[in-house]
């Protein structure tokens, strides 16, 4: 796959086309067991429902050409009193990793999730070991709040903890 720079990125919302298209991605990442705190052996229907049905807004990223980079949900971190914070989930196509595309999502969440009335954007469970997505969203102005250790079974580092990572919207 060939990519632009995140600077050609539309976002759309995902249809279930998308969700094919975007199907292996997920698949990928999920079963790498590196990131995600998702079953490795979750069906497509399950992933769908987890990823388009349930959130709120689920977007994709594509670039001018309309090859899929990427794709994030949106939704309230918590039901009633705490329904004001939102949560995140993001995914960036292999080919597409180190152009910025994360970076792009995250910021467009941002904006989506300051439109839908969030007061802020929590991380429930950043994978210490994923350092670059802890330094980007560091980057980016999310702070880490809470470190769960030993929270996550990393397939080759063992144990790991887990970041919680929080950063208010409108202040």
């Amino acid at each position: 796959m060939t990519t632009t720079p995140a600077t050609d990125i539309t976002f759309h919302p995902m249809s279930e086309k998308d969700f094919a298209a975007f199907w292996p991605v997920f698949q990928e990442i999920v079963t790498s067991a590196q990131t995600y705190t998702i079953d490795p052996a979750i069906g497509f229907d399950d992933a769908y429902r987890l990823w388009c049905q349930a959130p709120l807004a689920t977007w994709v990223a594509k670039d001018a050409s309309g090859t899929l980079l990427g794709s994030y949900y949106l939704k309230a971190n918590a039901a009633g009193p705490g329904d004001h914070v939102c949560n995140c989930g993001y995914m960036v196509a292999p080919a597409a990793r180190g152009q910025g595309v994360a970076r792009k999502m995250c910021e467009h969440s941002q904006t989506q999730a300051k439109a839908s009335g969030f007061l802020a954007m929590q991380f429930n469970a950043v994978v210490a070991t994923n350092t670059v997505a802890v330094a980007l969203w560091q980057r980016l102005g999310f702070r880490i709040v809470g470190t769960v250790p030993e929270a996550f079974r990393h397939p080759q580092q063992g144990l790991v903890d887990t970041h919680v990572m929080h950063k208010a919207l409108m202040r």
